[in-house]
């Protein structure tokens, strides 16, 4: 019974240092990026601030306000994009 903890024990482990360390390369490779709201496509976005759309690649609507996705730093308040009433808007650093 010991032994069979253990392993158990051992094996969790391991899943939680593996666990970590992926957060922390996630972490690492967005270093140089932002967060840009309003600039994703329909079913492209990285995530979004609230709504129906929490989670990677699930906005509904191209260029949503609160859906955002990673861009090059520095690159997003420069992003144009057009709307569908043909009207300009620009990416934000924060949900609109």
């Amino acid at each position: 019974m010991i032994n069979r903890t253990t392993t158990v024990a051992l094996a969790a482990a391991v899943a939680a240092a593996a666990l970590m360390s992926s957060g922390a390369n996630a972490q690492t490779a967005n270093a140089d990026k932002e967060k840009c709201y309003g600039v994703s496509m329909a079913g492209k976005n990285d995530c979004a601030a609230t709504g129906s759309n929490s989670c990677a690649g699930t906005s509904k609507a191209d260029y949503d306000a609160k859906a955002w996705k990673y861009v090059a730093k520095g690159s997003c308040a420069k992003m144009e994009v057009t709307l569908k009433d043909g009207k300009k808007r620009m990416g934000t650093l924060a949900p609109m």
